[in-house]
This record gives structure tokens, C-alpha cells and sequence, in this order.
């Protein structure tokens, strides 16, 4: 008889859904050498957080299907070594949508009320009503960050309330921003306008410490900010400062750098204007029986055969197909990941060409990875396989598919996207060398031969003397080691592209200078 491990509590629905098809085992708390011991009489392994599914223990699993992760998060598996077994990671990112944007939203009306700090003053023998004066929500403009699914909630919730929304989200058209009936700003004229900020990123390189002191004094002296997305995204010790100083009006967490919050944190010693959950973002009971009822259908369904709807890694793949695919993957996503930061902002249309020998490869896992791989910079861990076309088109992006097995650019065919948006289009070219070495092959229409590497930088230039080496000698001055450099040009004399791998990231401060070199057009830093 087929059978499923729970190795963390979950709701008895998610138990009974499973018991529909299989032998289910409840063992919670199991040590690792344990787990690895018995998983490989399962074909499929249900936990929380509490589990962490580590490659020994995917190598250990011979019967193992699929491995459902009971919320949003699956940094507690090693999907790379699941996904190279061929077993499934299913997550449930919808589950706990509801929850986390209510607690936003709760947030949000406790500390413009003091509920809690009124509460405590109550408790404690007081009665002081003229030092909890509150704000209204009705009429005050809201700044979201982030038009996700919880984003998008809050947004709608915000505007059911009478408050003037706005938002940021360099992924999401003006259309469907418009149909949303919010404005899309910048980051900066959204942090200074706004009366409240409501974070929904994912913590990502890009995205971590992004709510900094310099932005944070941006912000109106009565403004508050919330945040129950991810921890990180804001400088903890630059918010403390910011609340108690009088720089902001006050802030409310439910999600922090480390947790448990560090009893060393300065969010700790702020004693009035401050708003500290312990990550209550989905612990409420209809979430939590949410999440469990829709990973238990998923593990139900691909057990008996069907497709999971919420894969994290490549469904519908055998492992023999993902294993050959595995490079021309690597360099769709990579590709994606490229053409989105020198978009920088929101595209409207994505072509995908599969130009010689990629023709003959199934297309859609090309066209979804490389839909992953755009997204990925604002989603973070949220986009996977499985999601990533349906986020294009709820942000608008119309996604082209274009075969040409005529074009023999190299032996083994290349793969082109190409990116437009009503302010600029660019192009991308990427081939598989030998051993599945990806190579950047053309920026922009210009032919370059590159390996991509973490971080780069991408200059459009005039071809003229003194360029290169001034560039070089400003990013030595600024301690940024230049790991190899390629120019591309067409003419002489001309426009040209320079890709720099570097070792470092390229500071924001730099960036200025940089485009002030004499003849240099525009600049892209890069993070692979």
C-alpha cells in the first residue's frame, strides 16, 4: 500500500485527504538519522518547518514522489537535490494569503490607534485618553510594496476603506495597476508621500536592508510603516532610531532578520510608537487548515497520477528529460534574470526565441523557466515552474513564443529574449557550450562572448578612446575588482557594450559616477 510520512503537525483535514489514498504515519519530531533511516518505505513526505529535508536524506528516499512543504516557504528542503532525483516540492503559496494581509491590516489600525500601549496603560491602573489620540485610516494615502497576491489585498482592503492607494512594483503594468485603481510611483516618491507603507517582498539580495536610514528620512514625520512580509527588508537599527527620534510616526513588525528577535535587538529598548508580533503572519486557524487541505490535495492528486498545481521545482519532467534539459534551463532562467535588470522596469511583452538545435527542445519548460527567471528579482522564492506564467499575465507581460530551427548562429542552436515596454526594448542571446557552459552571446543586437558571472556590469557607449580605461581606473578607486571585461560593437566609432564580471557589487554610489564618464549612455548593474 502506498504510504505517506507527516513529519510535522498539521490540521486533521490535511490528514484525512490523505488517508483517502494512502497509509498515513504521523511521526513529528524526528532527528534526522532517524528520518533518513525509515524514508525510504515512503512515497511521499509531508512537514512544516519544523522538518528539514536535506540532500543525504532525498539520496536515502528510493520510493520517494513528492515532498509537500505545509505553507510558502521550502528553504528548510534542498530542491536542487530533489529535483535532480526527479521527486516533487510542492508548496501551498495562497494558503496563508488571507492571514498575512489581515495581520497587515491589523497592524496597521493598532498602531495608529495604540491599542496595544492604551491596553497596557489600562492593565496597569491608567486611564489616560489624551495620550492615545489615534489617526484614521479614511482618507490617508497607503503605499504598498509589492502587488503580489497579499499586496494586492491589502491594496484592495485599503481602498474598501476610503484611503488613497498607491504603490511600487516595477513588475506590474500601468494597466493593471489601473484595473487595481492604484497609482504606481517610485520607491522614493512612494515612501514620501505616504501616510502608511505596507511591505510584501520577498527578502532577496536586492531587497535586503532596502528601508534604510537615507530612505526612512525620506518619509513624513507622521508616517508609519508595516511590515509583514520578510525580515531584512528593513535596517532594524536604522527603524528603531527612526521611531524614537521622531523621525517617523511610528512602526509595526511581525517579521525580523533573525528569529526570535535577538534579545540584544534595539527594536527592544523603543518603548512607545513600536508594534513587535512574534511572526503571527499565518498562524491563524483557517490558514493553518488551508495550507494543510491544499498540500494534502496536491500529494492526494500526484499520488494517484495528476499534475500538482503549486510546484516549486519542474513538473511533468522525468528526471532523464530535466537531467538533459538542465543547462538550456540554467540559461533561460539566467537570461530572464539579465533582461529584467537591464529593463529596469516593467515590460509589457517577452519574446522567446529558440533559434537552430533549442527548436527541437520541448519549449514550454524553456519559456517558463525563462518567466521565472524575469520574476524572479522582484518574487524572489515565490516564483516557481509552476506560477510563473500565470504571474506574467497578471502583470501584464504578453508572452511571445517564437521557433527557428532555420538560424544557425552556433552548432547548438541559441535562445534569444527579447523584452519591450512602451519606454525601450533590449535583447538578450545565450548559447550551451560544451560540458553546459553557458555563454552570453549578444547584449542589445551587439555580439559579445560571455560567461555569466554574480555580479556584472553592462555599459551601452560611444566607441571612443579613453572610455574603458577611465571606467576601470573609477572602479579601482572604489576597491570593485574587475574579474574579466569583453566590448561589443558593430562599427567603429560607433555604439558599443561593455560586460564587466566583477567580484564585487557595484555600490549605488558608484553608479552615478560611472554614467558621468564622458560618452557613456546608460549602465546596468547586474546580480546573477
Amino acid at each position: 500500500m502506498t504510504k505517506v510520512l507527516v513529519s510535522d503537525p498539521i490540521d486533521q483535514a490535511g490528514i484525512d485527504i490523505l488517508s483517502q489514498v494512502a497509509q498515513v504515519d504521523v511521526r513529528t519530531g524526528l532527528p534526522p538519522d532517524e528520518l533518513r533511516a525509515i524514508i525510504g518505505d515512503y512515497e511521499a513526505l509531508m512537514i512544516r518547518s519544523g522538518t528539514t529535508v536535506t540532500a543525504e536524506i532525498i539520496e536515502a528516499a528510493d520510493k520517494l514522489r513528492i515532498i509537500g512543504r505545509a505553507g510558502v516557504g521550502v528553504d528548510n528542503v534542498d530542491v536542487p537535490a530533489a529535483t535532480k532525483r526527479g521527486v516533487l516540492v510542492v508548496n501551498s503559496p495562497e494558503g496563508n494569503t488571507i492571514a498575512a494581509a489581515e495581520q497587515a491590516l491589523a497592524l496597521m489600525l493598532a498602531l495608529s490607534r495604540h491599542v496595544p500601549h492604551a491596553h497596557a496603560s489600562t492593565m496597569a491602573g491608567g486611564w489616560d485618553r489624551k495620550k492615545y489620540v489615534g489617526n484614521e485610516l479614511y482618507k490617508k494615502k497607503l503605499g504598498v510594496v509589492g502587488l503580489g497576491k497579499i499586496g494586492s489585498h491589502v491594496a484592495r482592503v485599503g481602498k474598501a476603506m476610503g484611503m488613497d492607494v498607491m504603490a511600487y512594483d516595477p513588475y506590474v503594468s500601468a494597466e493593471r495597476a489601473q484595473q487595481m485603481q492604484v497609482r504606481l510611483l517610485t520607491l522614493p516618491a512612494l515612501f514620501a508621500e505616504a501616510d502608511y507603507v505596507s511591505l510584501h517582498l520577498p527578502r532577496t539580495p536586492d531587497t535586503e536592508n532596502l528601508v534604510n536610514a537615507e530612505l526612512l528620512k525620506t518619509m513624513k514625520p507622521t508616517a508609519r510603516i508595516v511590515n509583514c512580509a520578510r525580515g531584512g527588508i528593513i535596517d532594524e537599527a536604522a527603524l528603531a532610531a527612526a521611531v524614537e527620534n521622531g523621525t517617523i510616526g511610528g512602526a509595526a513588525l511581525d517579521v525580523y532578520a533573525k528569529e526570535p528577535l535577538e534579545a540584544g535587538s534595539p527594536l527592544r529598548s523603543v518603548k512607545e510608537r513600536l508594534i513587535l508580533t512574534p511572526h503571527l503572519g499565518a498562524s491563524t486557524e483557517e490558514a493553518q487548515e488551508n495550507v494543510a487541505i491544499d498540500v494534502a490535495e496536491q500529494i492526494r492528486d500526484v499520488l494517484l497520477g495528476l499534475p500538482a498545481r503549486s510546484a516549486v521545482n519542474i513538473p511533468g519532467l522525468n528526471a532523464e528529460v530535466m537531467e538533459q534539459l538542465k543547462p538550456h534551463l540554467q540559461l533561460a532562467e539566467t537570461l530572464g534574470q539579465l533582461i529584467s535588470q537591464l529593463a529596469g522596469g516593467p515590460i509589457s511583452e517577452l519574446e522567446v526565441r529558440l533559434q537552430g538545435d533549442f527548436a527541437v527542445h520541448p519549449a514550454q519548460p524553456l519559456v517558463v523557466a525563462a518567466l521565472k527567471g524575469l520574476l524572479s528579482t522582484a518574487l524572489g522564492d515565490s516564483i516557481n515552474y509552476v506560477n510563473a506564467s500565470l504571474e506574467a499575465k497578471e502583470r501584464g507581460i504578453h508572452v511571445l513564443e517564437v521557433k527557428d530551427d532555420a538560424s544557425r548562429d552556433f552548432a547548438a542552436g541559441s535562445l534569444q529574449l527579447r523584452s519591450r515596454s512602451p519606454q525601450a526594448s533590449h535583447s538578450v542571446t545565450g548559447a550551451v557550450f560544451a560540458e553546459g557552459e553557458l555563454r552570453i552571446t549578444s547584449i542589445d543586437e551587439f555580439p559579445v562572448n560571455v560567461v555569466p558571472s554574480r555580479h556584472m556590469l553592462f555599459t551601452r557607449h560611444r566607441d571612443m578612446p579613453g572610455i574603458i580605461g577611465e571606467l576601470g581606473s573609477l572602479l579601482g578607486e572604489h576597491n570593485v575588482n574587475i574579474a574579466s571585461m569583453q566590448v561589443g560593437r558593430r562599427i567603429v566609432r560607433g555604439d558599443a557594450v561593455m560586460v564587466l564580471s566583477l567580484d564585487d557589487p557595484i555600490p549605488p554610489t558608484l553608479l552615478a559616477s560611472v554614467l558621468a564618464i564622458n560618452g557613456i549612455q546608460a549602465a546596468h548593474p547586474v546580480t546573477l
